[in-house]
């Protein structure tokens, strides 16, 4: 198995609800799987849901899934490291989980989920926006994202160039493509290491 040291991370948000076999789950399995074998490392939250989906899709590809904990989470709500994570990278707060996220990777993609989901897509935009982070892609998958983007954004609020920052893609395939496209022209600039 390829410990995939040094190549691209890409971190992937999502829920813990989602439960193998149900749609969201097999979707974020496939996602990790076609990542992976595009040549990325794939980090999540590290928990349940599609954390452990994008895990197992990329360990099935043959891929090195890194999970980043936060013990204030396992305090909160009792969740515990998902069995396909080969390595962890665990703080004590949560503040430290999400910057480690959102900041030591070359691409970051939003699946569907509550709070936590969004919390992160937030501060990823957020810090893109004011160029805290270097240009790379934020990536938002599902009919949830749509949703918001077409409720939240209005001119007055959110400029062309800022709505610009995101892209809202319907497949795993189409994002991996994407994603290799952004790779190609440049346009990733992160962290290549977690």
């Amino acid at each position: 198995m390829s410990s995939y040291k040094g190549a691209p991370v890409i971190s992937v948000f999502g829920s813990h609800a989602p439960q193998p076999e149900c749609p969201l789950y097999e979707q974020a399995r496939e996602l990790g799987y076609r990542l992976t074998e595009a040549g990325f490392k794939v980090a999540t939250g590290g928990y349940e849901g599609t954390m452990a989906a994008v895990s197992q899709g990329a360990v099935e590809a043959g891929g090195h899934p890194v999970g980043v904990t936060s013990s204030i989470v396992e305090a909160s709500r009792g969740a515990s490291l998902n069995r396909w994570i080969l390595e962890e990278v665990r703080y004590e707060t949560l503040q430290e989980r999400l910057y480690h996220l959102v900041t030591k990777n070359e691409g970051m993609i939003v699946l569907e989920g509550g709070i936590g989901t969004l919390s992160e897509f937030s501060l990823a935009w957020s810090l893109l926006q004011v160029k805290e982070i270097q240009k790379r892609p934020l990536v938002v998958m599902g009919q949830l994202w749509k949703e918001f983007l077409r409720s939240f954004i209005r001119q007055e609020y959110v400029s062309k160039q800022t709505a610009h920052l995101i892209r809202s893609l319907d497949t795993p395939a189409e994002v991996v493509s994407f994603l290799l496209s952004s790779r190609s022209n440049g346009s990733h600039q992160g962290v290549s290491h977690v």
